[in-house]
């Protein structure tokens, strides 16, 4: 997308929306375009030629927003002659109201920088100002009070994504102080801090922009000696020390909200389908995009039977998160939390997530639920009505409502609501259509009632308390920080916000004092017995922070038995990193409370057992457990199946084997095996695939052939090899050795490159060796003369990189489609003739590419047609063709779904081929899309009107 997602392979599919529960009673459109509750008020706050293309928004404590420009925004795609463009670079802007009328009267530039190139995020912390552009974290610094940055510090830098929305997010500050923030998948994340910590952190994710190719890696290992695989939530120190991974293993969430209980919520987007979502992110928490190790995609990793949703986000896998709030396709963008009442009490504690796909800001009033929360939807502010959210919006040719693209939002000083709108009609390719830079910010405010800024003078202890009351997140910083200097001499002050009626307040003075030294120490130890769940949670929280490990030890075992699940699992998730000796029997403990449904808690106590599993099982199997494994409770069954360690083998493969059990228990303690790395677990799978019952051994084999592609590939595991080299391709290796002998004549060397031009496998191999320019001109022009002509359609389109097509190819004209009158039912029939192969409509095609159901929601017919005709134009995630060639010379085309101790490749027919990495001689990258363009499928200028009003007139099958 434009802001945060994905690029496209043909197309970019946009889900359903979910129906979401009417929190608010909601207004027609007022004069801003805007729908949103009936009590609020939505005024135009700014517009271009005030900012240009925001991309985030911040506000300082002056109540002045503050704007990152992302006006050079994809160069590569975008070329500058035809676009808005900034030579020296993009901007930091000041957006100011300063006769409190609701609207922005004064812009300045604060600074505009070449090392700025689409800047992510912003974070105003007093007169330093947090930009956040990677490969750079950097520091603008405003010496003397001018509004113009006087100093620049590069303060973090290794962040991987240049130019490229899968990057580097804003910061914000969390309610102790600290500063928070998050980056994409678009690695690597090679980043030290200055107390000489080491980040380390990759996946296979390559791609979206022409910077760092291939640079991206999985399973690299960070100085604390764990694999975070990116995206990433990160925590430091406002002294630039102390880095520390949050959670990991997002696809690209695109901002981080922490709220003042320290809870961290985020929303991540999806690959090409209809997964996105809102999620409450527990500390040191899987997201659970690709695998652990961030060697495969959820695609190479999808079960028999599972959706595309527990796919995608591995809900069935141990170790992972719960994905939270089912949001469906879109571009996930900002997201905050009002703590304030100002807007009205009934909004205190709303989540807002902003959505720029879907031209909506999301509402949620987070309930806990268990360890963890219930997040129920609303369409909070939106610019399409919901009763109106499937019409097909391409046939409203002056419709711009779907113009509307919040890509961030947050609280003013105020208590207003602002939202920056990068105003365009597409989201998606890394690309935008708007040349002119539009941009917006709204305000939303309270009907008839004047909301004020405050002057706010931090030299008093009553503006220093002001500022850590405020509405805004990031004026809080200043406040927390200037009581914090005072010490013991803020005590009795902060103290006194603890009777408040807003519990933000009360949460954000729990945190202070617990960095007032001892005397504040106390006073926060007394709140571990207070009556409020969320306050006792927040207190053990604030102490972790400040007292050393003894001391946490004696808070741990008193709250270990905690009535609440949300405090035990936040005792779980502060042992993962002390010895096991001192905490064995705190986890079990907290292990004895699991209920066997808790997902969240479960995850928490994993987190609590990690590199501990092997010394936990057989306490936990005398403590919580029966010896006879056959008589164990679905409870402790779910315990080992999270620990899944070593020493559980024999007694899960028991599990899995006896009748005694009902096939979900077997199914859960099969499952416990495949998470095991050792050969053990591979020989007890290989036992139930022979010995089990039926249905135990048909589930068996499925992950015996599955591991065998990654986790257990060097083990010894009979399974039937159907990559063995046939007859036929033997042929072809010979006649390309022989190819490549200078001794053969010129007419010899004709006749074999247009035999192997004609084969499958040979046309393949004449393209591996063009890739590695060992054919002449002349066998070039020969083979030019057939290969266009193979049976294999990938061999047809990728020789279009190496050998001259007969006749070219007849240009086709969007504008002259566009005139034409398209008719559905004739496109229906092409479609199913010409694109199902590999697309899916409803229930009809196939997986290969994205599926399409729903593309008139996210496209209109100019950009549908553009995906058509140039389908190599943006390249999405996992749809970029390779050609591996092994060391014995064969060579394999598809899109990779695992880049590990396995290669997995998948071909345009669905058939997936594991090659050992060892066995790998070179391999290929093509700019080219494996899907034909339309001259290569004989589909002429009519053909294509047809078929893009078939799918842009498609009603919703979800």
């Amino acid at each position: 997308m434009k802001l945060t997602t994905i690029a496209v392979c043909l197309l970019f599919l946009l889900s359903s929306h979910t129906a979401g529960i009417r929190f608010f009673d909601m207004t027609p459109a007022d004069s801003t375009g805007l729908i949103l509750p009936d009590d609020l008020e939505a005024t135009l706050f700014a517009e271009s030629p005030q900012l240009y293309n925001p991309t985030n928004i911040d506000v300082d404590i002056k109540g002045r927003i503050w704007v990152t420009e992302a006006v050079n925004y994809r160069d590569f795609n975008n070329k500058p002659e035809k676009f808005l463009h900034h030579e020296q670079g993009d901007r930091v802007m000041i957006l100011e109201d300063t006769d409190g009328d609701g609207v922005a009267n004064t812009s300045k530039v604060f600074v505009q920088d070449k090392d700025l190139r689409s800047p992510l995020g912003i974070a105003v912390f007093g007169n330093k100002v947090v930009v956040s552009c990677a490969p750079y974290l950097i520091i603008y610094t405003d010496e003397n009070g001018d509004d113009k940055s006087d100093k620049k510090e590069i303060f973090l830098k290794g962040f991987g994504g240049y130019d490229h929305d899968h990057s580097l997010h804003s910061t914000m500050a969390g309610p102790d102080g600290r500063w928070y923030f998050n980056t994409g998948n678009a690695g690597p994340h090679l980043v030290q801090d200055k107390a000489g910590w080491m980040l380390r952190s990759g996946s296979i994710y390559n791609g979206g922009t022409p910077y760092g190719k291939g640079s991206n890696k999985p399973n690299l290992v960070s100085d604390d000696g764990r694999v975070w695989v990116g995206g990433l939530a990160l925590r430091i120190g406002s002294d630039g020390k102390g880095l520390e991974v949050m959670g990991h293993n997002f696809r690209n969430a695109y901002e981080l909200a922490v709220d003042s209980y320290g809870n961290m919520w985020q929303n991540d987007n999806d690959d090409e389908v209809v997964s996105c979502r809102t999620s409450f992110l527990m500390e040191g928490g899987n997201a659970g995009y690709f695998s652990t190790d961030g060697t495969r995609t959820w695609r190479a990793d999808k079960r028999p039977g599972q959706n595309t949703f527990t796919a995608h986000w591995h809900q069935e896998d141990p170790g992972v998160n719960p994905a939270g709030d089912h949001t469906g396709a879109g571009s996930p963008t900002g997201i905050t939390v009002n703590e304030s009442d100002l807007l009205g009490e009934k909004y205190r504690g709303l989540l807002l997530s902003a959505d720029a796909g879907r031209n909506v800001i999301f509402g949620y009033m987070p309930k806990p639920a268990g360890a963890g929360f219930d997040l129920r939807r609303t369409n909070f502010i939106s610019t399409v009505k919901e009763s109106d959210e499937n019409y097909v919006w391409h046939k409203i040719a002056d419709d711009r409502s779907k113009w509307f693209r919040p890509s961030d939002i947050t609280i003013g000083t105020d208590g207003a609501i602002y939202i920056a709108d990068w105003y365009d009609p597409v989201v998606g390719g890394h690309q935008m259509r708007d040349t002119k830079g539009y941009g917006r910010i709204y305000r939303i405010a309270p009907k008839n009632k004047k909301l004020r800024t405050p002057k706010i003078d931090l030299r008093t202890r009553k503006g220093q308390i002001e500022a850590l009351l405020s509405p805004a997140p990031n004026v809080r910083f200043s406040g927390f920080h200037a009581l914090k200097a005072a010490g013991n001499k803020s005590v009795k002050a902060v103290e006194k916000i603890l009777q408040s009626k807003n519990p933000y307040y009360r949460a954000r003075a729990t945190w202070l004092l617990a960095n007032l030294g001892e005397t504040g120490i106390r006073k926060v130890e007394l709140l571990l017995q207070d009556p409020d769940d969320a306050l006792r949670l927040t207190a053990f929280r604030a102490l972790r922070q400040v007292v050393p490990a003894n001391k946490l030890l004696d808070y741990a075992t008193t709250m270990a038995k905690d009535p609440s699940p949300a405090v035990r699992r936040e005792v779980a998730v502060a042992l993962r990193d002390i010895p096991f000796d001192k905490t064995k029997d705190i986890i079990i403990t907290l292990f004895s409370s699991y209920n066997g449904s808790d997902r969240t808690f479960l995850e928490a106590l994993g987190i609590a057992a990690d590199k501990k599993e092997e010394q936990l099982y057989p306490l936990l199997k005398t403590t919580l457990g029966i010896a006879d494994p056959l008589k164990w409770s679905d409870q402790f069954a779910e315990i080992v199946w999270r620990l899944h360690p070593k020493g559980a083998i024999n007694d899960v493969k028991l599990r899995a084997a006896s009748n005694r059990l009902t096939p979900a228990q077997r199914k859960r303690a099969l499952e416990t095996i495949p998470f095991i790395k050792d050969e053990q677990a591979a020989q007890a799978m290989i036992f139930l695939a022979s010995n089990a019952s039926p249905d135990v051994s048909q589930q068996a084999q499925w992950w015996l052939k599955y591991r065998k592609a990654n986790e257990w590939i060097n083990f010894n595991i009979p399974v039937s090899d159907t990559e063995k080299t046939t007859e036929a391709s033997k042929k072809m290796l010979a006649m390309q050795e022989k190819l490549l002998q200078s001794e053969l004549s010129q007419k010899d060397r004709a006749d074999i490159a247009l035999t192997m031009a004609r084969d499958t496998t040979g046309g393949r191999l004449l393209i591996s060796l063009a890739s590695k320019n060992k054919l002449s001109p002349e066998v070039i022009t020969e083979v030019s003369k057939e290969i266009f002509n193979n049976p294999d359609q990938n061999v047809r389109v990728l020789a279009g990189d190496y050998f001259k097509r007969p006749g070219g190819n007849k240009i086709l004209s969007i504008s002259t489609i566009l005139k034409l009158s398209g008719q559905s039912e004739k496109g229906k029939a092409l479609f199913l003739t010409k694109c199902s192969a590999c697309h899916r409509v409803g229930n009809s095609g196939n997986e290969i590419g994205p599926e399409l159901t729903l593309i008139s929601k996210k496209f209109d017919k100019t950009g549908l047609l553009d995906a058509i005709i140039n389908p190599s134009a943006a390249l999405a995630f996992g749809f970029a063709p390779w050609l591996i060639t092994t060391k014995d010379g064969q060579a394999t085309y598809g899109f990779i779904q695992a880049d590990g101790e396995a290669v997995i490749i998948k071909e345009t027919s669905g058939k997936n081929h594991v090659i050992n990495a060892k066995n790998i001689g070179s391999r290929k990258q093509f700019s080219t899309s494996i899907m034909p363009d339309p001259n290569v499928l004989a589909l002429n200028e009519q053909d294509l009107a047809d078929i893009t009003e078939y799918l842009m007139t498609l009603k919703n099958q979800q």
